[in-house]
């Protein structure tokens, strides 16, 4: 999720403006968690997930 839509429950306002000390401190642990997945929607890393799972069963009927 991106904190631009979040609302912060100690200001009431959103977190991206980082008005309070809340606000700053969830915004910069937000953007720390930001890695090589963390763009993709969650339907596309399910679907990558199944291809890998697919590839991996192909694979093993191969080796069998």
């Amino acid at each position: 999720m991106t904190y631009d839509r979040l609302v912060c429950a100690n200001c009431a306002a959103p977190v991206s403006q980082g008005r309070c000390p809340v606000c700053r401190a969830n915004r910069e642990r937000l953007q720390q968690q930001e890695g090589p997945f963390s763009g993709l929607n969650p339907v596309a890393l399910i679907v990558l997930m199944v291809v890998l799972v697919a590839a991996l069963v192909l694979v093993a009927q191969q080796t069998a």
